[in-house]
């Protein structure tokens, strides 16, 4: 979809944006950025997983054709809710719905911010359906890779990367993408360095969940702050960039920069050195893709040279981050491999955050699983195949949990 097709004044009205996530930190983002411009975006629908009352506020607001949750008793709980106080936005519940609003013919652009695996259907749905694509899920490439790159080929799908390193990337290449990759050496993926960067990595067992969620620059939920923590964040990102630009595992690095302003960088085969810099606010790289090519306001404070002390970059630690260095192990393992990384890391951060399992037991439950749940040569060829996958590991990874918590 073009930005003329999208203020065409044929077609006399709003872009329509469906929110997977809406609830959560680049949820409430994106209905951020949208309030700025009434004139050009309406929400169509939102869904939460389980912060039912806040979703009722978010509905209250911006009235949405739909509302979607997992469960049948909490949609009935929201609809009950919304009614009593006049408004018509419809509940529905389950993962069907998810997909059904992804891929409805109403439907301009998806914001696709659900974390974890559980958000690859209805990013798939979004795909098939030739939607634009907002990716914030980073599990929906990190999982179905090939498969996703493929729905997204044959359904005409536009896909936006919205994590700011992959966002970074994307504005620094041309708009067109003619030959691009034939003048790319390699990406640079910036991380902050998450908030044990000078921590003793000996004292990483005492870590607790709090400490682990307590991100030096932005507000995020827990499991994302455990993944920016363990660095596995920057994992994912890697094996997303993968997919996103057509790398070689050779062709992604990463840095760290605790000052997060330089959001990630492209180096030419000429060695120049292509940069996207800003504030560490979600709402530019939110903004840029629901407008792409265009730029509009976002929110977001304007960066001030003149104030800034200093940037600095350094090599990441491998022995402080050893899940880092299994994105290039899964990459270059067989298909599916990065299937089981991430399932097994949703597992084992599930069990760190509710205290069975220490914060290096992190990184032990993941490298076990993958030297156990060995994925078959052949691709999985289908998203049933990937969720069997994808199942095999977690069960492989609970018993390495409760190996530990014994």
């Amino acid at each position: 979809m073009t930005a003329a097709a999208r203020t065409d004044p044929r077609t006399a009205r709003r872009e329509r944006v469906c929110i997977l996530g809406s609830t959560g930190s680049v949820g409430t983002s994106t209905l951020d950025v949208l309030s700025r411009h009434p004139e050009r975006f309406e929400v169509f629908a939102l869904s939460a997983h389980s912060r039912v009352d806040e979703l009722f506020e978010q509905c209250a607001r911006w009235q949405p054709r739909f509302a979607v949750l997992p469960e049948a008793a909490q949609a009935r709980v929201l609809s009950d809710r919304l009614k009593a106080h006049g408004l018509a936005t419809e509940v529905l519940a389950g993962a069907q719905a998810l997909c059904e609003m992804a891929a409805h013919e109403e439907v301009d652009a998806v914001m696709a911010a659900i974390v974890g695996a559980a958000g690859l259907a209805p990013c798939l749905a979004a795909a098939h359906a030739g939607k634009r694509l907002l990716l914030a899920n980073k599990e929906a490439l990190v999982v179905g890779g090939a498969l996703f790159m493929n729905a997204v080929r044959t359904g005409g799908a536009t896909l936006l990367p919205i994590d700011s390193e992959h966002s970074a990337i994307f504005q620094c290449l041309p708009l067109d993408r003619a030959g691009w990759p034939a003048h790319i050496d390699h990406v640079l993926l910036t991380s902050s360095g998450g908030p044990f960067r000078r921590r003793d990595p000996a004292t990483m067992s005492t870590i607790t969940p709090d400490e682990a969620c307590a991100h030096p620059n932005f507000a995020m939920g827990r499991k994302i702050s455990v993944d920016s923590a363990t660095m596995m964040n920057k994992a994912l990102e890697v094996i997303e960039a993968r997919w996103l630009f057509d790398l070689t595992p050779e062709q992604i690095q990463v840095v760290i920069h605790p000052q997060q302003i330089v959001h990630s960088m492209v180096v030419c085969r000429d060695n120049s050195v292509l940069a996207q810099l800003g504030t560490p606010d979600m709402r530019v790289p939110i903004a840029y893709g629901l407008s792409f090519p265009e730029r509009i306001e976002s929110g977001a404070s304007r960066l001030d040279f003149t104030a800034l002390s200093a940037l600095t970059f350094e090599a990441p630690d491998f022995a402080r981050y050893p899940g880092l260095a299994l994105a290039w192990e899964a990459l270059r393992g067989p298909e599916g491999c990065a299937t089981v990384l991430n399932a097994a890391n949703e597992v084992a951060v599930a069990a760190f955050l509710a205290g069975t399992i220490r914060f290096d037991g992190i990184h032990s439950v993941v490298a076990h699983t993958i030297d156990a749940v060995l994925p078959e040569p052949e691709s999985p060829g289908s998203i049933g195949a990937l969720l069997e996958l994808d199942a095999r590991a977690r069960q492989r990874a609970a018993l390495f949990v409760k190996g530990l918590s014994a």
